[in-house]
């Protein structure tokens, strides 16, 4: 059961430490924050690796004799998580050096619940054509997978799908405006970051702000929360 459970913690441990870390545990994640997590996780980053990263640059950080600037994005830990991701595949670990204590597995009716509340969330555009997804959703509540991983994977697929269709229906204004808004957070990260960082980074953050465009919700069990 620890597999799972871990893998849907890995955004909030992430997200907790580096609030930690800055100090101000009221602090928001960007987007791009939010699509440096998901790149982080699909490339198969060891999240010990990614906390380490984020004490290691907020050390560097601190030792500055002059910090005029505060630390307001993930994406300033990235050489160091990249940093002590290499380190740990160096020592042969994949793995977190100590696991965190296990959590108990999402009740069935929360589960339910949140599937609900997304298929009505989606509804409420009133267009066509997200009516099979949301009609998915409503099949899903009513009959689960047998774990949630198999259901995380129908999840990933609708959420995929729906992307899709909100970009068809998505304007030239939005899609500039989006676009926009992703070289503006990107432009002081470019030159620290690899090619395919990138354009996996942009793809994650062309895919929320279609979302965002159509107030459609995430369908991922990781925004179960």
């Amino acid at each position: 059961m620890s597999e799972p459970l871990n893998y849907f913690n890995y955004f909030t441990e992430i997200e907790e430490h580096f609030q930690r870390a800055r100090g101000t545990s009221l602090f928001l994640l960007s987007p791009l924050d939010w699509a440096l997590i998901e790149s982080w996780k699909t490339s198969g980053v060891p999240l010990e690796a990614v906390l380490r990263g984020i004490d290691a640059a907020f050390e560097k950080w601190r030792a500055k004799r002059s910090r005029t600037q505060m630390v307001n994005s993930l994406a300033f830990c990235v050489q160091a998580i990249l940093t002590e991701t290499q380190r740990m595949a160096d020592a042969g670990s994949n793995a977190p050096a100590a696991e965190k204590a296990e959590a108990s597995p999402f009740p069935e009716d929360e589960i339910r619940a949140y599937l609900e509340r997304n298929s009505v969330s989606i509804m409420a555009n009133q267009i066509t054509e997200f009516v099979p997804v949301a009609e998915s959703l409503t099949a899903l509540a009513q009959s689960l997978p047998p774990d949630l991983e198999a259901l995380e994977q129908q999840l990933t697929a609708l959420e995929q799908k729906l992307i899709a269709l909100a970009r068809i229906r998505q304007t030239d204004e939005q899609g500039l405006n989006a676009r926009r808004d992703l070289d503006n957070y990107l432009r002081p990260y470019r030159g620290k970051m690899t090619a395919p960082q990138l354009s996996m980074l942009e793809t994650q953050f062309m895919d929320r702000a279609v979302l965002d465009a159509f107030q459609l919700p995430r369908l991922s069990l990781f925004h179960l929360r």
